[in-house]
């Protein structure tokens, strides 16, 4: 480590976090060749800070995960590369004023809310994100040449991951994570549940198939009509909403084109245009805990909110959650009354990018203000505080994220939302039927409506 030039890094970090909170509007995106040049040097690929902290509890990046474990098998779930880990100590109500300075006020209400069988158990650091070369190189090509659309309802001149690695203001961090790299294809099965108070659920198991055309080796941004990926869902469970199918095209710029989507209802025998599945709408069967842009923690057009930059700060959060992963297998091992089981769960200290979004006048949406974390590693939001019209805190999200070494790139392994009001929460992510898998061999053609008329009435 370099304490020296952490101490430097911090104040130009300081400093130019100071200077963005003071501008403006929306600035150019791109930056010019000798600030890109520092993805090579101080900061890592993705624009993370290279170097650990002066305590010695966050290390230095040294590439992540850069070989997959021996014990891996293919087409089985991922072992835990850390499993002989010790946790560090717990966090708890009784203690948590002792680690203050690194939670969040989501964490906190949920320690307090729900003692005591809410806690944070803390484990040692890994910086374990890493990606494939290709996409560290679009990483670099994106940072001299993204730029926000108008109104920063899209980008343009970006591909394959997030187009901002060295942000300059809250919306390009927005950006950074809805466009990061997730694999070019994916499918998997896994269940989401809605418990009520008393803990009691049913699954609604799903299949889930990715075909991420914004990853598509090769491509241009202009080759891909404005879309993101392709996803086509059809829930497995239980018997009374088996062969319901769903198809979404994820547009950029969902102002311009919004988002498509088409529901087949088992027994209607139609697939239907789905109006509306955006923003604050409800998540469909999520008992109204979720709304449909907190899907994969925050998805869709960013113009609703004003954005501003915060800066980073040194956060407990959920990280390499192999444990949890292999434990959401079976519902019953992750599913308690009021939360989940937190003795599945695993925290790391991690220096986090905060942004937070204040509803623009004249906007309806039933959180007024948002607060986002997002890992400095891999973009991905991790945690996120909603508030009321009134200003209080309703729901918290957790990402508990892990290293998908077989690619590699970084994901959620299970979601949660908590509803503070109503004292109960959303998790997507268990019953896990069979790992992600990242090489199905999709073809576009099988994200059409037609052939999604034709797998529905299969």
């Amino acid at each position: 480590m370099r304490p020296s030039y952490m101490k430097f890094s911090k104040l130009v970090t300081a400093i130019a976090v100071i200077s963005l909170s003071a501008m403006s509007g929306i600035t150019n995106a791109k930056v010019d060749e000798a600030t890109a040049k520092r993805l090579k040097n101080d900061l890592t690929p993705v624009g993370a800070e290279r170097f650990g902290n002066s305590e010695g509890t966050i290390p230095a990046w040294d590439g992540g995960i850069k070989e997959v474990p021996s014990n891996y098998v293919e087409g089985e779930f991922n072992p835990d590369p850390y499993a002989d880990d010790k946790m560090l100590f717990e966090i708890t109500k009784d203690n948590m004023k002792k680690y203050e300075k690194n939670l969040t006020e989501g964490q906190k209400a949920l320690l307090t809310q729900y003692a005591p069988g809410y806690v944070l158990p803390i484990y040692p650091t890994h910086r374990s994100a890493s990606y494939p070369d290709w996409i560290y190189e679009k990483l670099y090509s994106n940072a001299l040449s993204a730029e926000l659309q108008e109104n920063a309802n899209g980008v343009s001149n970006t591909i394959a991951t997030s187009p901002f690695p060295i942000p300059q203001s809250g919306v390009e961090a927005i950006w950074n994570h809805i466009l990061r790299f997730r694999g070019e294809q994916s499918e998997f099965r896994m269940a989401f549940v809605t418990p009520t108070k008393d803990g009691s659920y049913t699954p609604v198991l799903t299949n889930y198939g990715y075909y991420m055309t914004y990853a598509e080796p090769g491509v241009t941004l202009e080759e891909i009509d404005n879309k993101i990926f392709y996803l086509k869902t059809k829930v497995i469970s239980p018997a009374k909403l088996a062969g319901s199918l769903t198809l979404v095209h994820e547009t950029l710029d969902q102002v311009q084109s919004p988002r498509k989507a088409w529901r087949y209802k088992a027994g209607e025998r139609r697939l239907r245009r789905v109006p509306n599945l955006a923003y604050s709408t409800d998540l469909p069967t999520s008992e109204s805990l979720r709304t449909v842009d907190q899907k994969d923690m925050y998805n869709g057009a960013p113009t609703q909110y004003v954005w501003d930059l915060q800066g980073k700060k040194e956060i407990y959060i959920p990280y390499n959650s192999y444990k949890l992963n292999l434990a959401s297998t079976e519902a019953e091992n992750i599913i308690s009354p009021k939360h989940i089981n937190q003795e599945q769960t695993r925290y790391e200290l991690h220096r986090t990018w905060v942004v937070e979004g204040v509803l623009r006048e004249g906007i309806r949406h039933i959180y007024h203000k948002r607060r986002f974390y997002f890992d400095e590693d891999t973009w991905q939001i991790v945690l996120t505080e909603d508030y009321d019209e009134g200003g209080k805190l309703w729901r918290i999200s957790e990402a508990h994220t892990m290293n998908y070494y077989q690619v590699p790139v970084t994901w959620n392994a299970l979601e949660v939302t908590y509803d503070l009001k109503s004292q109960r929460y959303y998790a997507d992510g268990v019953d896990k039927q069979k790992p992600r898998d990242f090489k199905p061999k999709f073809k576009r053609r099988a994200f059409t409506t037609s052939a999604a008329r034709r797998e529905a009435k299969r």
